[in-house]
């Protein structure tokens, strides 16, 4: 029985030439930084914040933490507010960027400045993906 060999195009010699020049991939390194503990232990714990209240600049009641996300891309950071509703029921989701809160005091009283009841429930309602 007799073997045929194809001859290699000249597209796949360089493609082969290419693939065996470029460098191995290698991990890639990451810089730790050591931080100041006792300054990140002085800071609001995300699980503290959660189901707060948030009030505007009146001290009126506008909604409730439901929980933080975080951008996949840049990182951002947003605040998932509860508004509407009474006793929590009939209320719906809305996203805030969590740099439009001031967390005031000891006790992290979170503020949204010249934020209103009806200004929340005219927001985009926030719906969690299943990932």
């Amino acid at each position: 029985m007799r073997t045929l060999y194809r001859p290699l195009t000249v597209p796949t010699l360089a493609a082969a030439a290419l693939l065996m020049a470029a460098p191995p991939v290698l991990a890639q390194m990451v810089e730790l930084v050591a931080v100041d503990v006792k300054a990140v232990a002085q800071g609001y714990r995300a699980s503290e914040l959660t189901g707060k209240e948030v009030v505007n600049s009146e001290n009126e009641e506008i909604g409730e933490i439901d929980d933080f996300v975080i951008g996949r891309d840049d990182h951002a950071l947003f605040a998932v507010l509860q508004v509407g509703g009474f006793l929590g029921l009939g209320g719906h989701l809305v996203a805030v960027p969590f740099d439009s809160l001031a967390l005031e005091g000891a006790d992290g009283k979170i503020v949204l400045a010249g934020g209103t009841r009806d200004a929340l429930n005219e927001l985009p309602e926030f719906e969690y993906q299943d990932n």
